[in-house]
């Protein structure tokens, strides 16, 4: 009886859950008609059943849809013990162009949707605005340019909903650099009637190759708060509704280097390059820096494009150039990049001397046609500075005048004590040759002693300078070292190389100055010069304190 029972049970369960399948109904519905293309809206597939969550087959939306991101979601409900049970499929769809466009009807395992017929707008479809919560507007700076000429994308993306989260992607074009300009601008504005919020994203696009392109604006993925969530969002989670948006595709021409251009290639509306002198060229003088500052300015051109910006001197000018600052920034919706450079000049003697012309060529993408920037050859007249003149040795005021030796005069003694007076004599000669020698020994040690005493001084101070790193002072402290060590007196760091004769000390002030003059602002490290003026002085010492041999004649 008990096996009976289990049996038509059993039976009862087979016969049941057909019934139960065949009756499941499959419904589908959007959340607005008509909708604007390219803009995305929400098509939702319900079945009153708990299926599997793969049983959606959405193919069939391929053809006139882009097909975005498909959420699933389960639900069971128990009310005076009637079970009910429902699977929701919510799928973002996009239209790929305007018209009367049928929604297929989409399968759910052996059951199907109905059809859905949805007009969809184009973007400048004066009830469009009525219907768009969020849109993508795209511009460009040019359709037509020149390979590696740069083209600016300027993305505008207006919602009037609330936006809970979202992303924008990267426009897209082939064989072409893209980077993004600045940061994002907001701003708000009114369209028929209706507020927006404004987010301002700009792009530089660099394309690499030539040809027929077409230029893929960004895609804006998201989600917007419902309005009944806003009226109700003490109360509730925040319901929010997903979105996409893409903006419109591009033609982009793409013209070849013309086969007649040589040289770096610099394709731009607009190049020129200038110079400035601080302080004025006027003003120059020996030994004294003045700055050139020069200026490459184009449109149309990244940072990267910029070429290099070189100078020949003429003998007699030392140039240090300084690292180029580069500069990017929008004009009038225009891309523009800029170089300066800065070169210290340095002139070791006065006289006039002629600077070279700058030459930069660069193809006019407005004329079709090569240009060249340029800057004339110059001539600059450098004057003689006090501060640096030659100076001559200075003799040393406690140096005597050699004397004429007094030559004795002959004495005849007639008394008969000549001999007295002979050894009298003959004392008295001794005693004046002991006092002048001690008294020029004494002068001599004296001025010895204030010598080593300011050589020790000048030495001090240019080792402290040295292991201070004080490039500055170190500067100003090489020509008193060296006049204190050397009996040539010189002026200029140059005659200091000069007289010196070494290698390692030339290398060492040229090093100094290069840190002095360049704006690179580069810590100087003094050890090169300590090294050089230790070596050089201990040199002057061996050759000060060898021994001098004197002969005296009887």
């Amino acid at each position: 009886m008990v096996r009976f029972i289990y049996s038509v049970i059993a039976l009862f369960s087979l016969c049941a859950s057909p019934l139960s399948f065949a009756y499941m109904t499959v419904t589908a519905s959007i959340d607005k008609n008509p909708v604007v293309v390219n803009e995305s809206f929400v098509l939702t597939v319900v079945a009153d059943d708990d299926v599997d969550t793969n049983a959606l087959d959405t193919t069939p939306l391929m053809q006139n849809f882009v097909v975005g991101r498909t959420s699933v979601s389960s639900q069971t409900s128990m009310i005076n013990f009637k079970t009910t049970r429902s699977t929701k499929w919510s799928t973002v769809l996009i239209a790929r162009k305007a018209g009367k466009i049928i929604i297929p009807p989409l399968h759910v395992a052996d059951q199907q949707t109905q059809p859905i017929e949805l007009t969809v707008l184009t973007s400048n479809d004066p009830q469009a605005s009525k219907q768009q919560d969020i849109f993508i507007t795209s511009e460009v700076s040019a359709k037509q340019v020149y390979v590696q000429q740069q083209l600016t994308l300027t993305v505008k993306l207006h919602f009037a909903a609330e936006l809970k989260r979202g992303s924008l992607t990267e426009p897209e074009l082939e064989d072409a650099n893209i980077t993004q300009v600045g940061k994002d601008k907001e701003s708000d504005t009114i369209i028929n009637g209706r507020r927006y919020r404004v987010i301002e994203r700009t792009y530089a696009i660099s394309p690499q190759q030539s040809g027929q392109y077409t230029l893929k604006s960004p895609v804006f993925s998201g989600e917007i708060m419902l309005p009944s969530s806003r009226r109700n969002s003490f109360l509730s989670f925040g319901e929010t509704k997903p979105v996409s948006v893409i903006g419109e595709e591009i033609p982009i021409d793409i013209r070849p280097i013309p086969a007649n251009y040589q040289g770096v290639w610099l394709p731009s509306e607009l190049l020129s390059i200038h110079q400035e002198w601080q302080p004025s060229v006027e003003q120059f003088k020996v030994g004294e820096p003045i700055t050139r500052i020069i200026t490459l300015t184009a449109a149309g051109l990244s940072e990267e494009q910029l070429p290099e910006i070189n100078m020949l001197m003429p003998d007699g000018l030392k140039v240090y150039p300084d690292q180029a600052e580069l500069h990017t920034g929008m004009n009038s919706g225009r891309l523009v990049s800029q170089k300066v450079r800065n070169f210290a000049i340095v002139a070791n003697k006065p006289g006039t001397y002629q600077l070279p012309e700058i030459t930069i060529p660069w193809w006019n993408t407005v004329s079709n046609k090569i240009e060249y920037a340029t800057i004339a050859a110059q001539t600059i007249n450098v004057s003689a500075n006090k501060d640096f003149a030659n100076v001559q040795p200075a003799t040393s005021s406690a140096q005597e005048q050699t004397r004429p030796e007094a030559v004795p005069e002959k004495i005849i003694v007639t008394q008969t004590s000549w001999l007295q007076w002979l050894f009298f004599a003959l004392w008295l000669l001794t005693s004046l040759a002991w006092l002048a020698t001690a008294l020029a020994k004494k002068r001599s040690t004296n001025k010895l002693k204030s010598e080593h005493h300011q050589t020790n001084k000048s030495y001090l101070a240019l080792m402290a300078a040295c292991k201070k790193n004080n490039a500055q002072q170190a500067l100003q402290l090489i020509i008193p070292w060296y006049n204190s060590i050397s009996q040539q007196q010189v002026a200029t760091l140059s005659q200091v190389m000069q007289s010196a004769q070494s290698a390692e000390l030339s290398e060492a002030i040229t090093s100094l100055q290069q840190s002095c003059y360049s704006q690179q602002n580069e810590a100087w490290q003094g050890q090169q010069l300590l090294t050089a003026i230790t070596e050089l002085n201990k040199k002057q010492n061996s050759k000060r304190n060898t021994p001098v041999h004197f002969t005296l004649n009887p």
